[in-house]
């Protein structure tokens, strides 16, 4: 898109998808707008775990007991973890960070949606998103000296949109208090 404006009012969250696959350049681009993504004190706790598996995709939609069913569909997941211990707004900053990567998927004309993982345990304690994609093992093997892995946060779930998809911008969650400020044309 040539305008930022534009590219918010259209950007929505998609859960239905077309069988094409990904670019290898696009999802380079969505990677790289997570990782320019600002942070408390330049602190960049997020780490980022792709998945593009479609055996893997479909387990994954298993990390809720609701609202997950697209990522199978999808061709493309991004497990977005941050680690509480590098900074204490690590939430904020893992959202930005996703924001950005739906941002750029939109931007590329991609559909995406934020799926929330973050304490959606499973009865033995474990963090449901964890456990599927056995994020535990991949933290150990990357990062030795890391006794804990940072916990999963989101879930963004990207690919080429199946149509129709088509909404207005919903302006009843503007209130101006007082003043020339107004949204109605």
């Amino acid at each position: 898109m040539n305008n930022f404006h534009e590219l918010l009012v259209n950007r929505r969250s998609i859960r239905r998808y077309t069988q094409e696959p990904l670019k290898p350049e696009e999802v380079q681009l969505i990677l790289e707008a997570g990782l320019l993504a600002p942070t408390s004190k330049s602190s960049r706790p997020w780490q980022f775990i792709v998945v593009e598996d479609s055996e893997m995709l479909a387990r994954l939609a298993e990390c809720k007991e609701a609202g997950a069913a697209p990522i199978a569909r999808a061709a493309l997941a991004i497990v977005i973890a941050a680690d509480p211990a590098l900074s204490d707004p690590w939430i904020e900053d893992a959202s930005i960070a996703a924001a950005y990567m739906q941002l750029q998927a939109a931007d590329l004309g991609l559909g995406s949606c934020w799926i929330q993982v973050r304490d959606r345990y499973r009865t033995d304690g474990f963090d449901k998103a964890d456990g599927l994609i056995g994020i535990r093992p991949f933290w150990g093997h990357i990062k030795p000296h890391i006794h804990t892995q940072p916990p999963p946060k989101c879930v963004l779930h990207i690919g080429a949109v199946a149509p129709p998809h088509q909404m207005g911008t919903d302006h009843r969650p503007v209130h101006a208090a007082a003043g020339r400020f107004s949204l109605d044309s």
